[in-house]
């Protein structure tokens, strides 16, 4: 899977807003906060914020797998250790619920598969539903201002109930 979390959810204006601060001496400390808060938002609920590009390990077995990664908006290939495989190799298939599925079709003869895949609830940050954004806005400012506390505490209890709906359990 992907590390990189693309571009953030929110702007560093819109954080700045919030906490009343007008200098620009802390841009790259609340840009760093923003990344915490939108990895944070993205474990807890499942998914993936903004559209990109990622890539699964899959095991050398005929069956369905499952991609991790949700929701997941297009299946781009399988390649394995010797480069890319022919789409006559593999069948791929994304349900309703944006879960993506690959089956290698000629599993002994591919080794170390990876499915490559896009995935992401929205384009751009606009795009990103807006109590996500205000649920990472609320955890980068209990960042912020807990920074140098020994003991900050938990983030706000508003952060999840607005993150709770967006949640994907896995059974």
């Amino acid at each position: 899977m992907a590390d990189d979390l693309g571009p953030l959810a929110v702007s560093i204006a819109e954080c700045k807003a919030y906490l009343r601060l007008e200098s620009n001496d802390e841009d790259a400390q609340i840009a760093g906060f923003i990344r915490t808060a939108m990895a944070l938002c993205e474990a807890f609920t499942g998914r993936w914020l903004i559209v990109r590009a990622g890539e699964q390990r899959l095991a050398s077995i005929g069956g369905w797998q499952r991609i991790l990664t949700n929701p997941v908006i297009a299946i781009s290939g399988v390649s394995g250790q010797a480069g890319t495989l022919s789409a006559s190799d593999y069948e791929t298939d994304i349900d309703e619920a944006g879960t993506g599925w690959v089956r290698l079709l000629v599993p002994g003869d591919v080794r170390r598969p990876r499915a490559l895949f896009s995935a992401g609830i929205a384009a751009d940050w606009n795009g990103v539903p807006e109590s996500l954004r205000q649920g990472i806005i609320r955890l980068v400012v209990h960042l912020f201002t807990h920074r140098d506390a020994a003991d900050s505490g938990p983030p706000p209890a508003a952060v999840a109930a607005m993150w709770r709906p967006w949640r994907m359990l896995r059974i």
